[in-house]
């Protein structure tokens, strides 16, 4: 994922920054616990399609 997209991204949600998770392929919300897929290098913002991720 190239840094310079990962600073201008943030939850769709809370509008906070996201982390990235290379090995799960995942931008993280952690204030909302949502992770977001990044399929082929482009991120999937819906929250619809998001993961929960346990408390």
């Amino acid at each position: 994922m190239d840094a310079r997209l990962l600073d201008t991204l943030v939850c769709p949600v809370c509008k906070g920054p996201l982390e990235y998770d290379k090995a799960a392929q995942e931008l993280i919300c952690r204030a909302d616990r949502l992770a977001f897929p990044v399929r082929d290098g482009i991120p999937i913002m819906w929250t619809e399609g998001a993961r929960q991720i346990p408390a």
